[in-house]
Parts: C-alpha cells; sequence; structure tokens
C-alpha cells in the first residue's frame, strides 16, 4: 500500500527541530504541501528551506493571537488545512508543590489550549471537504503519570482526553483524530539535556546508557515516530480514529 498525501496540505506546530521537522519530512516526501509553526523565524526559515515547498510560520501558539495568526497564514499560503498535527511542547515538570499557577497556565496554554484553537480553526474547513486527519502529539505521562510529573502528565491526559471527544465529533464528518505518545526518542529535547549534564560523555554514550532502561534497549528514532505519523493520515490509518498509540519501545506500563 502506498502511503500518498499528494494533493494534501498539513499544519505542524513545533514544526522547525525535532519530532515536528521529522514530521514534515515524511509528508512532504508523501507529497502533502506543509506549513511549519514554530516561535524562531531562524530556525524555522533553515527548517523549510531543506523542505520542498513548505512554508515557514512564526507564531506564538501558546496565545489565542498566535494561533489565529498561524492558521490563517497557513491557510493563505496553502489554500486549506486537511491535516493538523499539534506537537509544540516542553517537558516541563517537578515536585507538585513546588509549581506555580503561572507554569501550570504557560503548560496548559501551548500544549492543551493550542490544540483546542488550532482544531477549531481548522474544523470547519475539514468536514465541508469530508476528510481531515488531526494528530495530538502527547507523552506516555499522559497514561501512566509519574511522582513530580506535573504539569506536563497532566496536561498530556487532557490532551488525551481531547482526542477521544474530538473523534467521537469527527468521525461522521470524515475527521479522524488520534494522539501519538512519546516515549523516549532521540529529538532536540535529549540534546539539551546532555548540554546540561554531559557526565563526561560523548552524546552517543549518554544516549545509549539511556536506552538501555527501555525493553527494546535503545532510544527511538525520529524517523520512527514520523513514520508513525505518517501512518495515521494516510490510508492504513482511514478506520482508525480515537485511539493513543504509545511509540515508546515498550516504556509504558499502560497500553
Amino acid at each position: 500500500m502506498q502511503l500518498t498525501l499528494e494533493g494534501r496540505r498539513a499544519l505542524i506546530t513545533g514544526g522547525s527541530r525535532g519530532l515536528g521537522l521529522a514530521m514534515a519530512r515524511a509528508f512532504t516526501g508523501a507529497g502533502a504541501r506543509v506549513a511549519l509553526v514554530a516561535r524562531d523565524p531562524r530556525a524555522l526559515e533553515e527548517a523549510a528551506a531543506s523542505l520542498p515547498g513548505a512554508v515557514p510560520v512564526a507564531a506564538d501558539i501558546a496565545t489565542a493571537e498566535g494561533c489565529a495568526r498561524a492558521h490563517a497564514e497557513a491557510e493563505a499560503a496553502l489554500g486549506g488545512i486537511d491535516v493538523l498535527v499539534n506537537n509544540a511542547g516542553t517537558s516541563k515538570r517537578g515536585p507538585f508543590m513546588e509549581v506555580t499557577d503561572a507554569e501550570w497556565q504557560a503548560d496548559l496554554d501551548l500544549k492543551l489550549f493550542a490544540a483546542v484553537r488550532l482544531t477549531r480553526l481548522v474544523w470547519t474547513g475539514m468536514a465541508e471537504r469530508r476528510w481531515g486527519r488531526i494528530v495530538n502529539v502527547l507523552n506516555v505521562g499522559a497514561k501512566a503519570p509519574l511522582p513530580t510529573g506535573a504539569p506536563t502528565a497532566v496536561s498530556r491526559a487532557a490532551g488525551m482526553s481531547l482526542t477521544k471527544v474530538l473523534a467521537g465529533e469527527g468521525a461522521p464528518l470524515g475527521i479522524n483524530v488520534n494522539a501519538l505518545l512519546v516515549g523516549k526518542i532521540d529529538s532536540d529535547q535529549w540534546v539539551r539535556r546532555h548540554a546540561a549534564n554531559p557526565g563526561g560523555q560523548s552524546y552517543e554514550e549518554w544516549m545509549e546508557e539511556a536506552g538501555k532502561p527501555i525493553p527494546m534497549g535503545r532510544m527511538g528514532r525520529a524517523e520512527e515516530f514520523a513514520a508513525m505519523a505518517l501512518a495515521l493520515v494516510t490510508a492504513p490509518g482511514d478506520y482508525v480514529t480515537g485511539t493513543a498509540i504509545n511509540v515508546d519501545g515498550g516504556l509504558s506500563p499502560v497500553v
């Protein structure tokens, strides 16, 4: 079965690096035109330059105004949005009593409300065309939250519930909504963690150690994650909606 997105238009948040950029590469490779949304204009320009026909959109989607601008610019450039990937986010976590109101609000704004707002903006067009695909990128903490996992685990759990609600409403309209739950996957986030605490190891050595506790014995690759996202938004995913799929090498204790 050929995985094709010919004629489709995708908006990917957090699209300038890491998993977002990997998904953008997979989507453009399958024929889609892609709008990359992120806050850093320089990183966006570099990412877009590496992808045929990609459109860079600089916006802070943690605000309602940023979501509206991201959607308006992407839609104007592409002529509509058929695929939305809500990928933007950070891994903010700590002891519950140390998480401030401002940190809670910032996490919810970026990870939950951005998905709510962007989905609302693309929904009408998808419904009119009777075809749409939405992928919410969460993490395995959404199903199996750990101590000191707030606020991220809570925001991501809300994103998983949002996925199920939208899937039920979207199914009669031809809109499939699913979530992909990240485990430990090699990305910019891990590069930053290594830079902050290298422990005398090269990045490769450090990543090899980090992957050992995972049942598969290694970290995942961004390309593997992107391949699963591509499957969900192409023909293999046509009868899949309302699911939350772990992409984690067996790390999560919850199916």
